[in-house]
């Protein structure tokens, strides 16, 4: 996509670590932003460090009145939005599925997954009849790795992420409209105190425990949204070294292959 004729962008989960790179990236190439975050008053922080370009408003993604009532807040405000970041999430507790609360697992599904979704249904089809426009869906790394333990319901939450961006992809590809799934690694962020907001354990995302400090800046997760929209990438990766991690995978599933071919499975 030409950024240059995007207008007005809306980023869920601005407030904070990638969704805030990816706010500012768009600000910096001349983009409006909306800002939707559950977080109101830490949307608004960042909204104030540049009056007029940026605007801020509290969406909690798993309400869809919500949704189309931020919409109509931002749309008369900035225009019709030309790119939607459904960004907004949640962590891991690092319980195994066995041990898992089904309530901690219908939130990370609610959020993580659902969330995305409501975002999609709430803009994608007024980006279709208009012809142009790009949908940026954050999944993570883990959807495209083996997986690890503590984590099936984030990385279940975050596979299907990939496979309803892919999907839409070819959907929207038609009518003018990108696509792209970002599959970061860790990036410095508030993701403990945005589960904590929302009801997770946060002693027990392990991945996210400390000061913040660690992962890549969010500055350059999201210089590299920018790209991806620009280039209109399926996929945007932030940590290359994870390659290692998927080959690992797909050597399974070549071997699952041939294993089955020489059992005589049908073709």
């Amino acid at each position: 996509m030409d950024l240059g004729s995007a207008r007005h962008a809306f980023v869920t989960g601005g407030a904070s670590g990638i969704g805030r790179g990816i706010v500012e990236a768009l600000a910096d190439a001349g983009v409006h932003v909306t800002i939707a975050d559950i977080d109101r008053s830490g949307a608004e922080t960042v909204a104030a460090t540049r009056p007029g370009e940026l605007a801020a408003l509290e969406l909690d993604v798993r309400d869809r009145a919500g949704w189309r009532a931020a919409k109509a807040q931002a749309e008369k405000r900035f225009g019709p939005v030309d790119i939607l970041v459904n960004n907004a999430g949640i962590g891991f507790n690092g319980r195994d599925i066995a041990d898992l609360d089904p309530e901690v697992f219908d939130r990370i599904i609610d959020i993580d997954l659902t969330g995305v979704f409501n975002g999609i249904s709430t803009f994608a089809a007024d980006l279709r009849v208009r012809g142009r426009g790009h949908i940026v869906n954050t999944a993570s790394v883990m959807a495209l790795t083996a997986g690890a333990p503590g984590r099936g319901a984030y990385s279940a939450a975050k596979s299907a992420v990939v496979a309803m961006s892919e999907a839409l992809r070819q959907e929207m590809a038609p009518h003018g409209v990108g696509v792209s799934v970002l599959c970061p690694g860790l990036v410095r962020s508030n993701l403990d105190s945005t589960t904590a907001r929302l009801g997770g354990q946060v002693e027990e995302v392990v991945h996210i425990k400390g000061d913040g400090s660690l992962g890549m800046d969010p500055a350059e997760a999201g210089a590299r949204v920018l790209d991806g929209i620009t280039r209109d990438l399926p996929y945007i990766l932030t940590h290359p070294h994870y390659l290692s991690h998927v080959d690992a995978r797909m050597d399974a599933l070549r071997r699952s292959f041939t294993e089955a071919e020489a059992a005589g499975a049908p073709r």
